[in-house]
């Protein structure tokens, strides 16, 4: 099981984990459209830079 460390509290907790269960902090979730847009974003600022 992958664990992650809490940023709040440096517990070692389920990676999977929306909230750490000792001091309650939220992790942020980024969601699927805004990875896609910041990776077309990258390629489209690649293309103009070459051409």
């Amino acid at each position: 099981m992958k664990k992650m460390e809490c940023p709040s509290c440096a517990m070692e907790i389920d990676a999977k984990s929306e909230k750490c269960p000792i001091c309650a902090y939220e992790f942020p979730r980024q969601s699927r459209w805004t990875q896609w847009v910041a990776i077309l974003l990258v390629l489209l600022f690649l293309y103009l830079m070459l051409f």
